[in-house]
Order: C-alpha cells, then structure tokens, then sequence
C-alpha cells in the first residue's frame, strides 16, 4: 500500500496569489487609483501653483519644499486604503470564503499587505514624476530620490498595519475611509509638508514639531536637497520597525479571532 503524505501548504504561495489577488482588484476598480495616482498629481498641480508664489516667490523655488511633502501624504493616503480594502472584504464575507479553501489561513491578511507595497510605490512614482513634470530636480542626485522612496515606503507600509487593524475593528468601509481621510489631513498638513514651521503662530509649532510627520519631510528634504543621512532618518527608521513590530502582532491576533 503507497503511503499519503500529507497535504503541505505553500504559505509563501498562497500569499503571492492573495496578493496579485488584491492587484487585480484595483485594477479591475479604477476609483481604487484614486488615492495612489490620481490625489497626489492633483495636489502637487494645484499646491505648487496656489501656493508656489506665495511661500516661495515661484513654483520652481516651492518645489524642493512641497514634493517631499506631497510624497508623504500620498503614501499615508495609500496606506488608509489597506483598511478600507480589508473592511470591504470583511463586509461582504470574502474572507469567509477564503478561510473554507485549503490555503494558509494568514494569506489573505498577508497578501493585502504584500499588495501595500507596489500601491505605495505607484503613489511615490505618481508624486515625483509630477513633481518632476513641474520642474523639480533632486540637488543630491536620483541615488538620493531611490533612498527617500525605500524609507518612505517602508514608513506607509508600516502605517498599513494600522489602519488594517482599524479596517477589522470598524463596523463598515465607510467610517474607515472617513477615519482614514481626516488622520491623514491632520498628519499632512499639521507638520512641516507645505509651509515654513516659523512662519505658524507658535501653538500650532508646538504641534507641528511632534508630528512624526515632520520628521519624515525633514529627513526627506535633507536627503534630496544635501545628500546626507541626517538623525531624523534614524529616527523614521526606529518608528518604523516599532510600529510594525506593535501593529503587526495586534493586527495578526485580532485577525485570528475573526477568522
């Protein structure tokens, strides 16, 4: 008599299927682009021409300011969209279709975030090629431009687990995406992304100050404008790693207990 070995599934597998899953969702939903192409061409086209004479005396002298900026808040809007989708699958009972197929029980969640990932990319590209568009060169060299993308990403990807997690414990897609809109206006445009900080009345540079935002556009600009690794990066690095080594466990527990 032959011998079964038992069935042995192929975790990493099952993800990358989930994962071009999710792709194929956006895809095949042109209103998903909205957050990742579409936001952030139309905020740095009209805040680099409303505001670039303004702040800055031109468009071109605002550009090195505003496109670090811009990056950052279309990779926070990116990664709300991680909740959104999660809540929308939640909602409509997908997951618990996935749970009954002889998959990895953790690819779904999994492959969402794995799928994160090229959605923020696409946000980063979308941001600097208008930005680029409009005139805007890195001083430091496009070595540069490749450093500020990988921390930033990193940063929207660990953001990502978070409103995941939020997206689980919402009770509909709508309050994610309304949660989501405000956390990321708040983040944006309470830090240092579109304005000089000495230029705000002082309680709100208080505020500005502690915007982990902040950081992130600083690190960024000093990256792209001086060629140099400067202490906020290290300080955006650590954030990163703790928040997904927070997030990541929580996200994982509360999905267990769902599924």
């Amino acid at each position: 008599m032959m011998d079964v070995q038992p069935h042995k599934t192929n975790v990493f597998a099952n993800i990358a299927t989930m994962a071009y899953r999710n792709l194929l969702k956006t895809l095949h939903n042109p209103d998903k682009f909205l957050d990742v192409i579409v936001q952030p061409v139309m905020f740095m086209l009209m805040f680099g021409f409303l505001f670039g004479g303004a702040i800055a005396g031109n468009v071109h002298a605002y550009l090195p300011t505003i496109v670090p900026g811009i990056l950052m808040q279309a990779l926070i809007s990116a990664a709300a969209g991680s909740g959104t989708q999660i809540s929308d699958d939640l909602n409509s009972g997908i997951y618990d279709r996935l749970k009954s197929l002889p998959i990895a029980h953790i690819a779904p969640l999994a492959g969402q975030l794995f799928a994160d990932i090229l959605r923020l990319f696409i946000a980063a590209v979308a941001s600097l090629t208008t930005g680029f568009l409009m005139g805007w060169r890195p001083a430091a060299g496009f070595g540069w431009v490749i450093v500020v993308v990988v921390l930033d990403v990193f940063l929207g990807w660990a953001l990502s687990w978070i409103f995941a997690l939020y997206g689980m414990l919402a009770k509909s897609s709508t309050m994610v995406e309304s949660v989501s809109l405000i956390t990321m206006l708040l983040l944006t445009f309470l830090s240092s992304a579109f304005v000089p900080v000495k230029t705000l009345p002082h309680a709100m540079q208080i505020l500005v100050n502690i915007n982990p935002v902040s950081y992130v556009i600083q690190a960024s600009r000093m990256m792209l404008n001086h060629g140099a690794w400067p202490t906020q990066a290290w300080i955006v690095l650590g954030a990163d790693v703790l928040v997904v080594a927070i997030f990541a466990p929580l996200t994982v527990y509360v999905y267990n207990h769902k599924n």
